[in-house]
């Protein structure tokens, strides 16, 4: 018996948990107020629905594709990469059953040795842990400086050694909603190329991002490819179109990339020796034919900045983030899981965010319901009291 693999299946996702504990109490006719779970609830845009139905009277919608997907489908995905100045083909993609899916078979080709490293910034996804020691490497993290969560360079300069073979960022940021800057990004660019050079050895730069489209204030969103050319792109439709369950995304890197065809061949033996035979043809058609039009955002923002105001009228202290769909709350007296406790027993369901490199904070889910929201702050009221 693989003992690795039981003690992951025991030591559960506390969002997870946290999640069914809710749904559970939800089945007993119990009141809830639910911030755990990152499910997108935007409505899928129209045209998706339009392309899979008409998918489902394609006469091999249900047929294997090859491995790495359809030529059509990474086509589609290449030429709307390109656009932003940085070449990619068909040939540098794969399509994947999600982001989940494309990390693990990332980090499984990038990693030979027990002694390989794997860097996350925090803070970050806690499943990254799971993803890298999965595949037998070491999980390393460094921490990040101030409120606005900005990347320590120094320390990662220090963390950075000849086993290191890659570093993950994740930008719109879960759980932060931080958008990484230019210049942040170029600092973490400039430090991989040294550290590079230095140990002879390209470091990767892996861009986790899934919610890649949901940004608020007309924020800028560097293309990382762009600012780093040993980037690999790890992609899902999930957020963006509000497709979490049906797993669909992709990996890809630009043509002008390190060691490009053993990367390629690497993620299609990787992701064969997870069992993967490929992602799901009828979404794979949803992508040959891919219109720019994403779900509405609107829900997300409006409900953080609700959230935003109304626990700053209440003392709290919170991030200011400019993507994705969570925001971070200080918990008043530093202790997270503590705090949490609290709210949980007034039906307030927040999770602590010291699993996501972010101790003494916890994530609060916006990518629920106005009603939730503005249900949250009333017991959040009610815990500044106690």
């Amino acid at each position: 018996m693989n003992e690795k693999m039981v003690r992951l299946g025991q030591n559960r996702s506390e969002i997870r948990e946290l999640f069914e504990y809710g749904k559970l109490l939800q089945e007993k006719g119990m009141d809830v107020c639910d911030l755990t779970l990152g499910n997108p609830t935007a409505k899928t845009p129209d045209w998706v629905t339009e392309v899979l139905s008409n998918g489902l009277k394609s006469k091999d919608v249900h047929a294997y594709t090859s491995a790495q997907g359809s030529f059509k489908a990474r086509t589609v995905i290449a030429n709307s990469l390109s656009k932003n100045g940085v070449d990619f083909s068909a040939d540098s993609i794969v399509l994947t059953c999600g982001a989940a899916a494309s990390l693990c078979g990332v980090f499984k080709t990038l990693v030979n040795s027990e002694n390989d490293e794997i860097i996350a910034l925090s803070p970050y996804f806690p499943e990254y842990k799971v993803f890298v020691e999965g595949c037998g490497a070491r999980f390393k993290t460094v921490g990040f400086l101030g409120d606005g969560f900005t990347p320590d360079i120094s320390a990662l300069d220090k963390a950075i050694t000849k086993n290191t073979r890659a570093i993950i960022i994740n930008s719109p940021n879960n759980p932060s909603g931080k958008v990484y800057s230019k210049e942040e990004i170029l600092d973490i660019a400039n430090l991989l190329t040294q550290k590079s050079i230095e140990f002879n050895n390209p470091i990767y730069l892996v861009s986790d991002e899934p919610y890649r489209e949901i940004v608020f204030d007309n924020t800028l969103l560097p293309f990382i490819p762009k600012l780093y050319k040993n980037t690999i792109i790890c992609y899902s439709y999930s957020k963006s179109l509000s497709l979490a369950g049906e797993r669909i995304g992709y990996i890809a890197i630009p043509t002008q990339i390190d060691e490009i065809n053993d990367l390629y061949a690497g993620f299609l033996g990787s992701l064969r020796s997870y069992g993967y035979v490929c992602a799901p043809s009828l979404f794979q058609y949803m992508i040959e034919n891919f219109r720019e039009e994403y779900a509405d955002f609107s829900l997300y923002e409006n409900n953080t900045a609700l959230l935003l105001e109304g626990l700053d009228k209440l003392g709290f202290v919170c991030n200011q983030p400019k993507g994705a769909f969570y925001l971070l709350v200080k918990a008043p007296n530093g202790n997270s899981k503590e705090f949490a406790t609290r709210a949980k027993e007034l039906g307030l369901l927040i999770v602590p965010a010291d699993s996501f490199g972010a101790s003494g904070w916890l994530r609060i889910a916006t990518c629920v319901t106005k009603q939730t929201a503005e249900n949250a702050l009333i017991l959040f009221e009610k815990l500044s009291r106690k």
